[in-house]
């Protein structure tokens, strides 16, 4: 028996590219190490954890300027949160403003 339906046709459509998120790129290496080597704050979470950053006034230290370079601005916003019964780092924190009010 015949079918009395034609086949449909769909006019080709390109598939548009897939929106890319957007993100962050990563801290540098060179951040992190700068902040666990010069931090000067070391605020106590409880548990073992210290959270690491540096102050203002240590980040214009002149060894700390030479050893960030141009990424001086962004270690500024760098805090680590420091495992210290492991020596080892829990968390790399970066945000607009992580200094926390007295």
């Amino acid at each position: 028996m015949a079918s009395q339906f034609r086949r449909r046709t769909f006019p080709y459509r390109a598939a548009k590219p897939a929106p890319r998120p957007l993100s962050i790129p990563p801290v540098p290496g060179s951040v992190v190490d700068a902040v666990l080597r010069f931090h000067d704050r070391a605020i106590d979470q409880g548990g073992g954890r210290t959270l690491l950053s540096l102050s203002d006034q240590r980040l214009h230290d002149a060894e700390v300027e030479a050893a960030l370079g141009e990424l001086t601005n962004r270690a500024a916003r760098v805090s680590i949160l420091w495992n210290d019964r492991e020596d080892e780092i829990i968390r790399v924190l970066e945000g607009a403003e992580t200094r926390l009010a007295a």
